[in-house]
């Protein structure tokens, strides 16, 4: 191999990398490319179709009208053999048989013609089919696509964060709430040891006393009054 081609298989690799490199980086692109390279190739295989239908139709026309002549050629036919009319008759003979034939021609050649269009109308419809097969897996792709980068960069900012630091925040936050717990105890064990709290509970205790003592003094006089007026009734009905 001369040095100018090895010099030019090199820049082959280069630049086959670089355009690989780039595809990666733009699958979108790449696929709106392979769409649009398949959508104009439907255009055109569309084009060929409309022209083997037209073909066909054409072809479907020229038949009919052969087969109508020939139809009218079998009702001259008899008429002018019943009339004695051998050279009107003879024509008409040949004129058949010329019909009969181009018939039989045309007939083979639309069948042919018909199949052709029906693997051409196929194929259109295949391609269509895998152009919109390629969008839905470009929708598809793209969505992935978007899914794992933003996956990566979630990954990267959770690699990024400093778990001392955040650990270290925590513990700053709890002590200080537990300081300030601390704080608000102080303060009430205080306030209940003050003379000023036993002051009030001993004040409190001694109204329950009080209320208690009056209560039962209470419950005595009901208790009295009931006893006396059993005694009465009871005194009222032996007197009786």
């Amino acid at each position: 191999m001369g040095f100018f081609a090895r010099i030019g298989n090199i820049w082959k690799g280069f630049l086959s990398l670089w355009v690989s490199d780039l595809e990666t980086r733009n699958p979108e692109a790449v696929y709106e490319a392979a769409i649009n390279e398949r959508v104009q190739r439907h255009k055109d295989l569309k084009k060929a179709v409309s022209g083997i239908v037209y073909l066909r139709n054409k072809t479907s026309a020229e038949l009919e009208e052969k087969e109508a002549a020939l139809k009218e050629v079998m009702m001259q036919l008899p008429v002018a053999v019943e009339e004695g009319e051998d050279e009107v008759a003879l024509l008409l003979i040949q004129r058949k048989d010329e019909l009969t034939g181009e018939i039989e021609s045309l007939s083979d050649e639309l069948k042919k013609i018909h199949d052709q269009a029906e693997d051409a109308k196929n194929s259109l419809l295949a391609f269509q089919s895998e152009i919109e097969k390629l969008r839905r897996e470009r929708d598809q792709m793209m969505a992935k696509k978007a899914n794992a980068e933003a996956r990566i960069q979630i990954n990267e900012t959770l690699d990024g964060l400093s778990t001392e630091s955040d650990i270290k925040a925590l513990d700053n936050v709890r002590t200080h709430v537990n300081k300030l717990q601390a704080e608000a105890d102080i303060g009430t064990e205080l306030k209940e040891g003050s003379l000023d709290a036993k002051l009030s509970r001993i004040r409190e205790k001694a109204a329950n006393s009080s209320a208690r003592a009056q209560l039962e003094a209470m419950k005595k006089q009901t208790a009295a009054k009931r006893s006396q007026a059993a005694a009465a009734s009871e005194a009222a009905k032996k007197s009786i």
